[in-house]
């Protein structure tokens, strides 16, 4: 799911994401009430991945298109039946063509968030709705501390630990208010979320790039990562978990 500047490091596997982070979508049922898509509608999917989330707006009987920055994803949306497009989310090129813009997991990874709300803004139909969930003010803070540390004490690029856009729920509402959105509700909402590879899996899938600064030492680097957090986000039984919360907002088109 990632799209323009904040993301041109991270590179997407369909089949690795299905093994460490399937969670990001089967925790996608809340956003989806809060859509509550109609058959009839057409609705676009920005960040759409790998099309699980994009399926069931489908099987609600939506029209639906995805657009998503990543080949693989794209292909295995593709495989799913899905009307899936390759697009930045900085740039989305459609003309008052939808009754909703739905995203999931995604913008979180557009750190130009003013221009992913133009071009929201630019393809809902007049009155259209826009509902999303990302990471939001907080999210993965211990994650991002710990490697800043490590890129610290190894003399890397701390940077590039925590490339996102987190903002807390005054600061988006801000922004889409300024663009021509009512926003109907909008909030954090913590969601610390089992690790079903553990740490160093949920890592070298969302901060791969991180790791591979450190060239040879990369294995060191991610260990030494993991045994910072160990003490805070696994239990006795090696179960981990990691400290996500989300912002989920619904605003619609004044």
């Amino acid at each position: 799911m990632s799209d323009g500047a904040a993301a041109d490091r991270q590179v997407w596997s369909a089949e690795t994401y299905e093994k460490n982070a399937r969670f990001v979508s089967d925790l996608g049922a809340a956003v989806l009430e809060w859509l509550s898509p109609r058959a009839g509608e057409r609705i676009l999917d920005v960040g759409c991945g790998d099309g699980a989330l994009t399926r069931r707006l489908m099987d609600a009987g939506a029209d639906v298109v995805g657009v998503d920055a990543s080949e693989s994803f794209l292909d295995a949306a593709r495989e799913a039946g899905i009307d899936a497009r390759e697009m930045d989310g900085h740039a989305l090129a459609f003309d008052k063509e939808f009754d909703a813009v739905f995203s999931n997991a995604a913008l979180h990874w557009m750190t130009r968030p003013e221009e992913v709300i133009s071009g929201v803004v630019r393809a809902l139909k007049p009155k259209g709705r826009f509902v999303a969930e990302f990471g939001g003010h907080g999210n993965v803070a211990a994650i991002v501390t710990a490697m800043r540390a490590v890129a610290r004490a190894r003399g890397g690029d701390e940077t590039i630990a925590g490339p996102w856009f987190y903002p807390t729920p005054d600061e988006y509402r801000g922004m889409l208010e300024a663009q021509g959105f009512d926003v109907k509700r909008i909030g954090l909402f913590p969601r610390p979320t089992p690790l079903p590879t553990g740490m160093p899996g949920w890592l070298m899938t969302f901060r791969g790039p991180f790791f591979e600064q450190f060239g040879s030492a990369t294995d060191a680097a991610l260990n030494d990562t993991v045994d910072l957090l160990r003490s805070q986000l696994c239990d006795r039984s090696g179960n981990w978990t990691a400290d996500y919360v989300r912002l989920r907002v619904e605003a619609h088109l004044r």
